[in-house]
């Protein structure tokens, strides 16, 4: 079974493959995702972000879950060595670069916490598979080409992965180098990571692109994280490993 919502200003599509999915288990999903979008939306009038924006409501007086993705942040600020900021150049909080990771590794979480082992959730782009596609084959998980939208220039075939992919080429300049005062990162289009979770390959994929051309070298130095960066000139770049996830010839340079 697969479905699919317009939320969080974005196409959220979920399949179950197992053959007792059901209604029940899609409507818990949604019903998720539409917690985390009035929770933590820095788009809505009345969500508890905005309100701790505003000034309404002390970060200490948020809820757990935001409390978490406040420390969460924090965490991966220091592991990316500052080029990971829930920050804005304005000086308000956006930890959408955290949140929606976080969010689609929880609604797959629940999901197999219902049984059900063969799933794909999707947000914007962002994917966390688990199982077999129809339950016999390893999903294929296609990587646009930021020059034309309608080109796929790699597919890559996971089972129990995360694939996070930043860039430019749909939401215009969005990530920032905080190194930078505030300016958009530069030198890359497109930075696809893939990894054991999608929360983890989410954050990665953020903090990379906001360190430019030097992200790819960020990637290949952690353990069970693979990369493929596409840069202004069209070229792409790829970690030591990142053909073992493909099904076709890879024509592209390795990080050295």
């Amino acid at each position: 079974m697969f479905r699919t919502r317009i939320m969080m200003g974005m196409p959220i599509s979920i399949e179950i493959a197992d053959a007792h999915a059901d209604e029940a288990a899609f409507d818990a999903a949604f019903a998720y995702f539409e917690y985390v979008d009035a929770t933590f939306s820095p788009f809505k009038a009345d969500s508890e972000l905005t309100k701790i924006n505003h000034g309404k409501i002390r970060p200490t007086e948020a809820s757990a879950d935001l409390q978490e993705i406040f420390a969460l942040a924090e965490e991966t600020k220091i592991e990316t060595g500052g080029y990971f900021d829930i920050r804005t150049p304005r000086g308000e909080y956006d930890p959408s670069g955290i949140v929606k990771g976080w969010a689609i590794e929880n609604v797959s979480q629940l999901l197999a916490s219902r049984g059900f082992a063969h799933t794909y959730v999707d947000a914007g782009g962002d994917i966390r598979v688990r199982g077999l596609a129809g339950g016999v084959r390893p999903w294929r998980i296609g990587i646009q080409n930021p020059f034309n939208l309608q080109e796929v220039v790699k597919h890559v075939l996971v089972t129990d992965a995360g694939i996070a992919t930043s860039g430019t080429y749909i939401r215009g300049d969005h990530i920032y180098n905080p190194r930078s005062n505030g300016k958009p990162a530069d030198g890359i289009v497109s930075l696809t990571v893939v990894g054991p979770t999608i929360y983890d390959a989410d954050r990665f994929a953020t903090a990379a692109f906001a360190m430019g051309r030097e992200g790819i070298r960020f990637i290949e130095s952690l353990d069970d994280y693979e990369g493929y960066v596409i840069d202004t000139d069209g070229i792409a770049t790829m970690t030591s490993h990142f053909a073992a996830y493909t099904d076709q010839p890879i024509r592209v340079a390795a990080v050295k």
